[in-house]
C-alpha cells in the first residue's frame, strides 16, 4: 500500500512538471503588480474563492481549506495574457505598449500538491494535511517601443518572481480549521531571464556621459522569506456534512526583496547595482454560502475583500557600486480589492452521468495604490473592473477524460479541467504633475486573460 502511494505521488509530480513544461511556451494584476489568479476555478469566479477553498489551490487561497480535501490531490494551471497599454501624451505623441507579443511569455503559472496524512499511511494523524505549491503572486512583463517618447524612462520591465509554498493545515473540530506556511520568494533561470530587469535608453545629457539612445539595463535577484496564516470557520453544514456557510480570514506577510545585480550600458557592465522592493502585507476576509447543496446540484455565492498595505514601498532607488545613487521614488499607498463570485454545479447530470459540471462567473473591483506623482510605465496601474466566466469538468470512473484517458488512470478517483476567461478594464487615468513630465497625459490599459487548469484526485 505504501509503495502504491509513493508511486502515485511520483506520477503526480511528473504530470505537474510535464504540464508546466508544455504550457510554458504581463500579467494579471490585482493592484500594482500583485496577481490574484492562481487557478482557473477561482479565476472564473473573480478570484472569490478564499471561503470555498475546496480544491488543491486552497494552498494559496486559504491553507486552512486544505482540511476539506480528501486523499492526495494536485492542481496545475497557467494564465495566457494579452493586452495593450495606450498613452496619449500631453506633448502630442501616442505610445502603445503591451506584453511583448500576442501572449505574455513566460505566463504566470501555479502548481499545487496536497495530501491528507492518512493517505500517506499516517492514520494516527487524521486531522492534518500537508502541501507544497509554486505560484507567481507578483509578476511583471511589459514592453514599449525603443523609439517611443518614453524610451528614456522605460522600454522593458520584467519581474518573473516565484513563490515556493510548503504548507500545513489542521482541522481543530468540525467547525474550525487553521493553516499556514512559508512563502519562499525567489527567481528561476527557466523563467524569462531569471532576474528582475528594468531597461531604458540613455537620455541626452545624462549624468553618466553615456551617449544618448544607448540601451541601459539594471537587473537583480534575491531570495526572501515570508509566511501566511489562515482560518476557516464552518458554522453550518447540511445533513451530508458539506458546508452551507464558510467564513475565512487569511494573512500574508510581505517581505523585502533586496535585489542585487548589474548596471549595464550597451550590454557592457558599468557597475554592480542593488535596490529593494518592499512587498505588501495582505489581509483577506471572505464569506461563502450555498443556497442549494444536495446530491444533484450545488450553488455557491461568495464575497471576498482584500486589503493590501503597500505603504512600505517608498522608493526603488538604484544603488551603484561606484557610489552613485539613481533616485526612483514610489510612495505607494494601500488598496482595497472587492471580489464577488458564484458557482453552479450539476453533479452527474443525466447527459454526463460520470461527470460533475460547474458554471462560474465573477466580478472584481480593485483600487490602485500608486499616486499620480510616481506613476510609471512599468506598472501602468489604475482602478479597474474585471469580469470573468468559466466552466469546470470533473470526471469519475468509468468515464473517460477527453474521451481518451480513463478517469481512474494511475488509481485516480477523478480527473478534471477548469477553463476561464477574464477581461480587466482599467479606468482611464489622467496623469498630471508627475516627477517625469514626459509621463503626463492619459493612460488606458486593457488586459484579456485565458485561464486553464488540470487536476487529479487520488
Amino acid at each position: 500500500m505504501t509503495t502504491l502511494i509513493i508511486c502515485r505521488l511520483i506520477v503526480s509530480c511528473l504530470i505537474l512538471g510535464l504540464f508546466n513544461t508544455i504550457i510554458t511556451p504581463q500579467t494579471v494584476r490585482a493592484e500594482a503588480f500583485r496577481i490574484l489568479d492562481h487557478g482557473a476555478s477561482a479565476t472564473g469566479q473573480g478570484a472569490a474563492f478564499t471561503a470555498q477553498a475546496d480544491d488543491a489551490s486552497a494552498l494559496h487561497y486559504n491553507p486552512a481549506g486544505m482540511t476539506q480535501l480528501q486523499g492526495i490531490q494536485f492542481y496545475a494551471g497557467t494564465l495566457l495574457i494579452g493586452g495593450t497599454v495606450r498613452f496619449k501624451s500631453d506633448l502630442g505623441p501616442t505610445v502603445k505598449g503591451g506584453v511583448g507579443g500576442t501572449i505574455s511569455t513566460p505566463p504566470p503559472s501555479s502548481l499545487f500538491l496536497t495530501a491528507n496524512l492518512p493517505a500517506l499511511g499516517l492514520d494516527n494523524l487524521p486531522n492534518w494535511t500537508v502541501g507544497i505549491g509554486v505560484t507567481t503572486p507578483y509578476a511583471l512583463n511589459i514592453e514599449y517601443p525603443d523609439d517611443s517618447l518614453i524610451s528614456p524612462i522605460l522600454t522593458r520591465a520584467s519581474l518573473p518572481l516565484i513563490d515556493i509554498k510548503p504548507t500545513l493545515a489542521y482541522k481543530v473540530n468540525d467547525y474550525i480549521s487553521v493553516g499556514g506556511g512559508l512563502d519562499i520568494y525567489t527567481f528561476a533561470s527557466f523563467l524569462g531571464e531569471g532576474q528582475a530587469e528594468l531597461q531604458q535608453n540613455a537620455a541626452p545629457g545624462n549624468p553618466f556621459g553615456i551617449p544618448a539612445g544607448t540601451s541601459l539595463e539594471a537587473n537583480g535577484t534575491d531570495t526572501a522569506l515570508g509566511f501566511n496564516a489562515s482560518v476557516l470557520w464552518t458554522p453550518f453544514r447540511n445533513q451530508d456534512g458539506h458546508p452551507l456557510v464558510n467564513l475565512a480570514f487569511v494573512y500574508r506577510n510581505g517581505p523585502n526583496l533586496d535585489l542585487k545585480g548589474d548596471f549595464l550600458a550597451g550590454g557592457t557592465r558599468l557597475a554592480g547595482a542593488s535596490t529593494t522592493i518592499e512587498l505588501p502585507d495582505v489581509y483577506t476576509w471572505a464569506i461563502a454560502g450555498w443556497p442549494i447543496r444536495n446530491a444533484k446540484h450545488e450553488w455557491k455565492v461568495e464575497v471576498d475583500l482584500d486589503y493590501a498595505d503597500w505603504s512600505g514601498f517608498k522608493d526603488l532607488n538604484l544603488q551603484l557600486s561606484n557610489g552613485a545613487v539613481i533616485q526612483n521614488p514610489r510612495d505607494y499607498g494601500d488598496a482595497w480589492v472587492l471580489m464577488v463570485g458564484t458557482e453552479f454545479k450539476a453533479l452527474s447530470p443525466s447527459a454526463l452521468p460520470h461527470w460533475d459540471v460547474a458554471f462560474r462567473t465573477g466580478y472584481v473591483r480593485s483600487e490602485s495604490p500608486i499616486p499620480n506623482r510616481t506613476f510609471e510605465p512599468a506598472v501602468p496601474d489604475s482602478d479597474f473592473n474585471a469580469f470573468s466566466a468559466g466552466m469546470g469538468f470533473l470526471c469519475h470512473a468509468p468515464g473517460k477524460f477527453l474521451g481518451i484517458l480513463p478517469c481512474d488512470i494511475f488509481g485516480a478517483k477523478a480527473i478534471g479541467m477548469d477553463l476561464a476567461y477574464q477581461a480587466l478594464l482599467y479606468d482611464e487615468r489622467n496623469v498630471q504633475n508627475n516627477q517625469q513630465p514626459l509621463l503626463n497625459g492619459k493612460w488606458d490599459t486593457t488586459l484579456h486573460v485565458g485561464a486553464l487548469s488540470v487536476r487529479m484526485n487520488f
